[in-house]
C-alpha cells in the first residue's frame, strides 16, 4: 500500500516495520512494530513502537507516537519530538 503525504510519495508503509526510532539527541526509542493509517485522508496517523528503551518509557511499554514528530527516515528513523519520560499513566492515556 502506498500513502501519499503532501506533493511526496512515502516509501510502502511495509518497510517501516523493524526501523529503529531515535530522538532527535541520539537516544534510542524502540522498534516500528505497526503503522497506524488514517485511510479516509490517506495518510499514516502514527506508529507503533515496540521494544522501548526503559529510561524513556516506563516499563519498556509500547506506545504510538504521532506521525507528525517524524523528521527523517532512511536505516533509522529520527523524531523531531519525544517527551523527556513516557509514565505509565501517559502509556494508558494515549490509548
Amino acid at each position: 500500500m502506498h500513502i501519499t503525504l503532501g506533493e511526496s510519495m512515502v516509501k510502502e508503509t511495509g518497510s517501516f516495520k523493524g526501523l529503529r526510532v531515535y530522538t532527535k539527541n541520539g537516544a534510542y526509542i524502540g522498534k516500528v512494530d505497526n503503522i497506524a493509517l488514517d485511510l479516509p485522508n490517506r495518510r499514516i496517523r502514527g506508529l507503533l513502537l515496540t521494544g522501548t528503551n526503559p529510561n524513556l518509557v516506563e516499563g519498556g511499554r509500547s506506545v504510538l507516537v504521532p506521525y507528525r514528530w517524524v523528521s527523517a527516515v532512511g536505516d533509522i528513523m529520527l523524531l523531531n519530538f519525544f517527551p523527556q519520560k513516557v509514565s505509565g499513566a501517559d502509556a494508558e492515556e494515549s490509548k
